[in-house]
C-alpha cells in the first residue's frame, strides 16, 4: 500500500468483523489514516480498534444500522464534527442470502434491498455535500461478483448488488467534475462470517459456514488488494480466486457462464 491513505480520514462501515476489521488492521499498521469505525455493534468496534493498536486520536466509533437509513444525515454530521471532513468513505457493511427465490419471504427480499442498497445509498448521499464543499473525496463500495452475474440462492442479494453498480456507475459520472472518485469492489469468496450471518428464506440466519467461503481468500489478503485498488483509484476491481473468471465469461461467453452457474456449488 502506498501513501494514498496517509493523513486522510477514512470511514469504514461493517468494521466490527470480516473485511471491515481487516481493512482497519491494514490501515492502522501501514498508514497514518484517521479511521471512523461503524457497524451495529459498538463494543465490538472498540475491540477491533484496540486490537489494531489505534490510539485514541486516530479513531472514533460511530454505530449505525443501515436499515435505519433515515438517520444517515445526522450520523454523517456527527462524523464530520469529529474529524472535520471525510476523505474516503468505504461502504463495506452488508448482508448476504442463502435461500431459493420461491422460498424467500418478500420481507426478507425487502430487508436485503434496504441493507445492501438503500442504506448504503443513504449514507453516501448524506456525506456527499461535505465532500463537495471540501473540494473532493473518494467513495468505495463493496459489491460482490453477484453484482456482475447472478447465482442460485442469492436472488435478492444479487439484485441489491446489481443495483449498487447502477447507482455508483451513474454517481461516478455525475461527480467527475467535483473531483470525487468512485470505486466499486467485487469480492469473490472471502474467509469471513458472511455465510454464517446470511439470511434464509424466513429471515433467520443460516448459522453455518459455507465450504466455498471457508476455502476462500483470507480477509487480510483481500483487504490489502482492496486498498491497493482504491489507492490506484480504479473504477472497479474484482478480487478473489478462480470465481473471478465469471466476470470475463459474463462479458464474452454468457451462455457458457449460465451453464456453469446452474451447476456450481454455491454453499
Amino acid at each position: 500500500m502506498n501513501t494514498y491513505f496517509n493523513n486522510k480520514t477514512v470511514w469504514i462501515t461493517g468494521a466490527s468483523s470480516g473485511i471491515g476489521e481487516a481493512l482497519v488492521n491494514e490501515l492502522a499498521q501501514k498508514s497514518s489514516a484517521r479511521i471512523i469505525l461503524s457497524s451495529r455493534n459498538k463494543d465490538q468496534l472498540y475491540a477491533v480498534a484496540e486490537k489494531a493498536g489505534l490510539k485514541t486520536d486516530r479513531f472514533t466509533v460511530l454505530p449505525l444500522d443501515l436499515e435505519d437509513y433515515k438517520k444517515m444525515p445526522d450520523i454523517a454530521a456527527e462524523a464530520i464534527e469529529k474529524f472535520g471532513k471525510i476523505d474516503i468513505l468505504i461502504n463495506n457493511a452488508g448482508l448476504s442470502q442463502r435461500s431459493l427465490a420461491m422460498d424467500t419471504d418478500i420481507e426478507v427480499d425487502k430487508r436485503l434491498m434496504d441493507v445492501d442498497f438503500i442504506g448504503t445509498v443513504a449514507l453516501t448521499k448524506a456525506i456527499l455535500p461535505y465532500m463537495v464543499r471540501s473540494g473532493g473525496g473518494h467513495i468505495a463500495v463493496v459489491s460482490s461478483l453477484m453484482g456482475i452475474f447472478g447465482g442460485p440462492m442469492r436472488s435478492s442479494y444479487a439484485a441489491a448488488k446489481h443495483a449498487l453498480h447502477g447507482f455508483f456507475d451513474s454517481l461516478r459520472a455525475e461527480l467527475f467534475t467535483k473531483k470525487i472518485v468512485v470505486t466499486i469492489i467485487c469480492p469473490g469468496f472471502i474467509q469471513t462470517n458472511i455465510s454464517i450471518n446470511a439470511v434464509t428464506g424466513n429471515g433467520s440466519s443460516q448459522g453455518t459456514m459455507d465450504d466455498a467461503t471457508m476455502k476462500g481468500m483470507p480477509a487480510d489478503v483481500f483487504a490489502r488488494k482492496m486498498l491497493s485498488a482504491i489507492a490506484k483509484q480504479k473504477n472497479q476491481a474484482s478480487i478473489g480466486g478462480q470465481e473471478v473468471m465469471g466476470t470475463y465469461l459474463k462479458r464474452f461467453f454468457p451462455g457458457l457462464l449460465a451453464k456453469i452457474v446452474r451447476k456450481a456449488k454455491v454453499v
